[in-house]
């Protein structure tokens, strides 16, 4: 796989396990997973759901970024929920984000993230 570019940049968090932020490959950015580490700590944002997602689409933009791309050609969007009912609280932030051409999404909920974070927010983006 020659033509795969691995993503780096250290305005999102670093990787916390044998991954990497995000590769392309055939013009598309496969992101990880981002959660709301802040990157110049790496520590959890503070506060609730509201907070947690602007700092995980923070973290998502910054990677969309360091490949080439922007939020615009997102493509499909994963994320996750610790609670469910944070769903309406997420969306809100979440369409900050995303005003214009929304990507395809799914949605999981009741679930455990990693360092306890209460979202996390994986995108395919056209780079």
């Amino acid at each position: 796989m020659s033509d795969v570019k691995i993503i780096s940049t250290k305005d999102a968090p670093a990787a916390i396990g044998p991954y990497v932020q995000g590769k392309v490959i055939g013009g598309f950015l496969f992101a990880s997973g981002q959660i709301p580490l802040v990157p110049a700590t790496g520590a959890m944002a503070e506060g609730g759901i509201a907070e947690q997602a602007r700092q995980a689409l923070n973290n998502v933009k910054a990677l969309v970024e360091a490949a080439g791309s922007d939020l615009s050609k997102v493509v499909k969007t994963t994320c996750f929920l610790k609670d469910i009912n944070d769903f309406a609280a997420f969306n809100a932030v979440y369409a900050e984000f995303f005003k214009e051409n929304a990507p395809a999404r799914s949605c999981v909920g009741g679930i455990d993230l990693p360092k306890g974070a209460l979202c996390e927010i994986e995108v395919i983006a056209a780079v």
